[in-house]
């Protein structure tokens, strides 16, 4: 999955962006027109709501995002203005450039606003992550090449107490409000805050960048620099962890709410409908989704029963999982196996992309371990995208606890999160051209996530799981998105107690028990997220069939991969009108 959280857009760190040039100036009406000023005020926006977003040496590139009641407020306003705006605009009067244009606009808008509204910014985690976490990116986020770079840097970390007062504040109103995370999931959450807390700083993850300095500097003002470095972190940002270490033990957890489902929070049917919708962009119903999860477990049993019979277990089905989780052999002994495994996984399928795509992207990707301080709550593997052009993608293995880390799922994960998964989808986005720099940095999980779910499946095709316990490695995967359907509504609309999600993932994947216990925690947690997964794959699949179906011999598999990802991250009901029309070319061309 895409390593980036969908919370309050003021709370994220994105990259810069850049002036739009359309791509039908030729034949612009007044509609696109007025599109293109709004696109224009929307990027002028952009730039002004958080620092990260227009970096200037010497002045704002010294500071961290306000999170005050006054600007978050004033940010909205804005916002909202520009929604407004956006949605009087004729669709049908705009080219079909402009009209993805302005859905994947005011897709995004729209989430941004009902975040603010449903008070998300009340909640900057998860169980699995938080706003001590992602702050911690900033030393990726700088490009540290001057002199000055090094002092706004420092600038930054010493307005991390600000920032920090800032989210706890928040916080304190969410406790109030009855707007927190439940409580069964914060277990343990405080050692990732504890991680961080070094009592020597030079071990610290904000230190890192200041023991390979730019060669810019004369060593004698390095050595001074480092010496400021160490007294900021120790003044400034270890104290600032370790009062939320102690804000997290003595207050927030003994004062989270009890009940996990979303509709536990005020007006929490709306919010969990609402949030159905945003992550599958679709018109559906939280009983509709659980359903169709319903019916994809039963179908998917069905085949992974016959794996079973192929290689000839003597055994039923909960046999055959204890066996998965518990026989040695499918389980690395270290953490450079494991790393290594997936490595060459990755490249194997690195040599079949071309016969599955005729466009490829040239961002590079890495093969790294999920970092320590997150590990031991995080889930397996995840896709983290390059903070600047000159970084690569990398694939994170989680390396922690390597007998709950099987191998036969290794290859469905791989083909996940690196290629032909995330890594490709969001590298082909971030490259595209002639587009507005939103388009390269929007994220539809929807579409992302179903696009995964599908890469996994390819696999099947260009003979990636020849071996049957690897191929049931992938019918996990897809049993466990498919349970994702019916454990996410379970918990959030019908009641279901933790245990019972627990119980049923457990009952129906070859999951390894921590692995269960993580992701149920992490539904709980992020409401909706898990139901992009199987929704997005299943209307992949579907246009799929249909441009099958109607091209005959003159499908090409290549060709219609090109079209689902030339446009980037759109919402599925936008993906659907642009296949069919790639279809009804199609067909003319064919005559």
């Amino acid at each position: 999955m895409k390593k980036l959280f969908t919370f309050f857009c003021f709370f994220i760190l994105q990259s810069c962006s850049h002036t739009y040039m359309p791509a039908e100036q030729l034949t612009v009406s007044s509609s696109d027109q007025q599109l293109q000023q709004l696109i224009n005020t929307h990027h002028q926006f952009y730039l002004q709501s958080s620092p990260f977003n227009a970096p200037k040496e010497g002045g704002n590139n010294g500071k961290l995002p306000d999170l005050s009641p006054n600007f978050l407020a004033s940010q909205n306003i804005k916002l909202d203005n520009i929604y407004q705006a956006l949605s009087k605009i004729n669709n049908k009067k705009l080219n079909a450039t402009n009209q993805i244009n302005r859905a994947v606009l005011l897709y995004t808008l729209k989430n941004q606003l009902d975040s603010y509204q449903n008070k998300e910014h009340y909640m900057p985690l998860t169980s699995e992550s938080g706003f001590h976490i992602w702050i911690a990116n900033i030393r990726q986020q700088v490009n540290l090449k001057s002199e000055q770079d090094y002092y706004d840097y420092l600038s930054k970390l010493r307005a991390i107490p600000r920032y920090f007062d800032q989210q706890i504040a928040w916080m304190n109103i969410g406790i109030k409000q009855g707007i927190t995370q439940p409580k069964v999931v914060l277990k343990a959450f405080e050692q990732s805050i504890l991680a961080y807390i070094k009592e020597d700083v030079s071990k610290s993850d904000y230190y890192q960048p200041f023991k390979k300095m730019s060669t810019y500097l004369s060593l004698g003002k390095q050595v001074s620099i480092q010496q400021e470095a160490k007294r900021v972190i120790s003044k400034y940002v270890m104290p600032a962890y370790q009062k939320y270490y102690d804000y997290m033990v003595t207050r927030y957890q003994p004062n989270a709410r009890n009940n996990i489902a979303a509709t536990s929070l005020p007006n929490g049917n709306k919010y969990y409908q609402n949030r159905i919708e945003h992550y599958t962009t679709i018109n559906i119903s939280a009983k509709q989704v659980h359903e169709k999860g319903l019916k994809e477990v039963t179908r998917i049993r069905a085949e992974m029963e016959m794996i079973i019979e192929q290689v000839n277990f003597d055994g039923d089905f909960t046999a055959f999982i204890e066996f998965l989780r518990n026989d040695q052999q499918f389980y690395a002994k270290t953490p450079t196996e494991l790393l290594k495994e997936a490595s060459y996984i990755a490249k194997l399928m690195d040599g079949k992309l071309p016969s599955l795509f005729k466009t490829l992207p040239r961002t590079p990707y890495g093969v790294i371990k999920v970092p320590a301080n997150i590990a031991p709550k995080y889930t397996t593997g995840r896709y983290s995208g390059p903070s600047r052009d000159d970084q690569a993608g990398n694939y994170w293995v989680n390396t922690y606890r390597l007998d709950k880390r099987p191998l036969y799922v290794l290859t469905a994960l791989t083909l996940h999160e690196a290629v032909p998964g995330h890594h490709l989808q969001l590298s082909i986005a971030k490259e595209m051209q002639n587009v507005p720099k939103f388009r390269n940095r929007t994220y539809i999980s929807a579409f992302g996530e179903g696009w995964g779910l599908y890469s996994e499946y390819l696999g099947v095709e260009v003979g990636m799981y020849e071996d049957p316990y690897h191929n049931f490695g992938r019918l996990t995967y897809e049993m466990w998105r498919a349970c994702r359907l019916v454990v996410d509504t379970g918990i959030h609309s019908q009641g279901w107690s933790r245990q019972q999600a627990i119980n049923y993932l457990t009952n129906n994947t070859a999951l390894s028990l921590h692995n269960v216990q993580t992701e149920i925690d992490r539904y709980i947690s992020w409401p909706g997220q898990a139901l992009s997964y199987k929704i997005g794959e299943l209307t992949i699949k579907k246009l799929r069939l249909d441009a099958e179906k109607a091209l005959g011999q003159q499908f090409d598999l290549r060709e219609f991969h090109d079209e689902i990802l030339k446009n980037g991250s759109i919402p599925l009901n936008l993906l659907e009108m642009i296949i069919n029309q790639y279809i009804k070319e199609k067909l003319k061309i064919i005559g």
